[in-house]
Order: C-alpha cells, then sequence, then structure tokens
C-alpha cells in the first residue's frame, strides 16, 4: 500500500481534508479511524470480526473502485490483519 494515512481498521484513507476522520465521543476527531469505522468515541460495528472487515472491503473495492474481485481479495487478505484493531 501507500504511505497515505489509513484507517486502522478498515484501510480506508483518511485525513481531515477528506473529512471522513472518526470522531471522539466530546467530537474531536481521531486520527486512526475513519467516521464509518469509528464514532462517537466507539466503533461502529463492535462486533464485526476481522473476516466481516475482508469480506466487507472486498466487496466495497470490487463494487466501488471497479478492482478484480482476485486482486481485492489478495489485498484484503494481506493488509487488513495489519492493522491496528485486528492485530493481536
Amino acid at each position: 500500500m501507500d504511505n497515505k494515512m489509513r484507517c486502522q481498521s478498515c484501510g480506508m484513507p483518511i485525513s481531515a481534508e477528506f473529512g471522513n476522520l472518526g470522531t471522539n465521543a466530546d467530537g474531536s476527531n481521531v486520527s486512526e479511524y475513519c467516521v464509518f469505522c469509528y464514532a462517537n468515541g466507539s466503533f461502529t460495528n463492535p462486533n464485526q470480526t476481522m473476516e466481516e472487515m475482508i469480506q466487507s472491503s472486498i466487496e466495497n473495492m470490487a463494487t466501488d473502485l471497479q478492482m478484480p474481485v482476485e486482486q481485492a481479495t489478495n489485498l484484503a487478505n494481506s493488509f487488513i490483519p495489519q492493522l491496528k484493531r485486528w492485530r493481536n
């Protein structure tokens, strides 16, 4: 992957410029997570498993980014487990 700041749950590029940073309970920005994964001080889907996140990422990359499914599968399976939320 590139050197962009990325959500440590889903891997999406994040920045204040994009307006997609997650938020703490007090409304301040969180620099580690996107607004889709983390809002108001907690994960938006706290019971989501890493496998569910990988599947969701594959679907999003294939649909939204028009990436071939095989490429999206390889990328999600290699990248998602390395993110902070999913590391053991």
